[in-house]
């Protein structure tokens, strides 16, 4: 199962590797370098907002993924007006530790610290989190964390919300004591699990140099210690919330993200995408996620222009054709 879940950040090697065409294979350079707390340094890829500033989000990428993970959502952000912050996760990217966990509430304390920083870039302007995958588990744990003051909402995408059973975590726990230096890669992924339906981001996540390809079995257990503590952390997220999920999610399931979406508070605001995948936004139709998301952002009294609360009650209620979880 856990192999699966990686599969959803980053495309498997194809049997018969392609080229790269265009630019998909480019290295963009940071826009600025994050000095963290404990000398670390976390390159930032900032989109303005077209026009005036209307809002700021700080998005956090998924496991094996880059400061790249916006190249599809944050031009369209920057349409309507708000600022995109992307930093390299601890441990990926561009990042000096790149290949390697640090911990939960490492990676928790740099969101933190890379927050602080956007406040001050921006005095007066709201800023939100937004996560994708692992990043949705950190900005969870952040913003469900006592010093989550100035949060304006918090913007979860495909969440990476699983605890394991007990025996799965044992086994893992084990195989990473014996073996914390294997390595891990798409060919070892069973069957085939689409992580989104637009080749072209595909290609573009599989052939920029800042993506992962091979993870270690301890960063691969790192990552399931943060899923399982997120999604303890549910119901104590303070900000105003929007969380967004693919109905062919084939990353994390119906049933796991049910039990997630049951702790979070009430006033947490849930957006289904019918025929979304894990990769919300970089999906051929990502652009109607991303309204939906600058939509809450500046007007989140109005409706989602996806439809996707209508989308959401029916899933919740179990209406057959959205094969509902409860």
């Amino acid at each position: 199962m856990l192999p699966a879940l990686v599969a959803g950040c980053v495309a498997p090697p194809p049997r018969h590797a392609p080229q790269p065409r265009g630019q998909e294979a480019a290295l963009i350079p940071a826009t600025t370098t994050l000095t963290l707390s404990d000398g670390a340094r976390a390159p930032l890829r900032i989109w303005a907002a077209h026009g005036q500033t209307r809002a700021v989000v700080l998005a956090l990428h998924g496991f094996g993924d880059s400061r790249d993970a916006w190249e599809f959502s944050a031009p369209q952000l920057a349409d309507s007006g708000i600022e995109t912050i992307a930093p390299d996760a601890r441990g990926f990217g561009e990042t000096a530790s790149r290949g390697r966990w640090s911990s939960t509430s490492r990676l928790v304390q740099d969101a933190r610290e890379e927050f602080r920083w956007a406040q001050l870039r921006n005095p007066g302007i709201p800023l939100f989190i937004m996560g994708e995958s692992m990043g949705g588990a950190i900005a969870t744990l952040l913003a469900s964390s006592p010093a989550s003051q100035g949060i304006s909402g918090v913007v979860l995408v495909s969440p990476a919300i699983w605890r394991f059973d007990p025996l799965s975590r044992l086994i893992l726990n084990s195989m990473d004591w014996m073996a914390p230096d294997w390595v891990f890669t798409g060919a070892h992924v069973p069957g085939e699990h689409i992580a989104t339906n637009n080749l072209a981001a595909l290609r573009r996540l599989y052939f920029d140099p800042l993506t992962l390809h091979g993870y270690r079995l301890d960063t691969l257990r790192g990552l399931v210690d943060l899923m399982a503590a997120a999604e303890a952390a549910a119901p104590r997220i303070h900000a105003p919330a929007l969380l967004l999920y693919g109905d062919l999610d084939q990353m994390i399931p119906a049933a796991p993200m049910a039990r997630f979406w049951q702790h979070l508070p009430p006033h947490t605001r849930k957006d289904l995408v019918p025929g979304g995948h894990h990769l919300l936004l970089r999906d051929r139709n990502g652009r109607n996620a991303t309204a939906d998301i600058a939509s809450w952002i500046l007007t989140p009294d109005r409706l989602l222009p996806s439809g996707g609360d209508s989308a959401t009650a029916a899933w919740m209620a179990g209406d057959p054709g959205h094969e509902g979880p409860f």
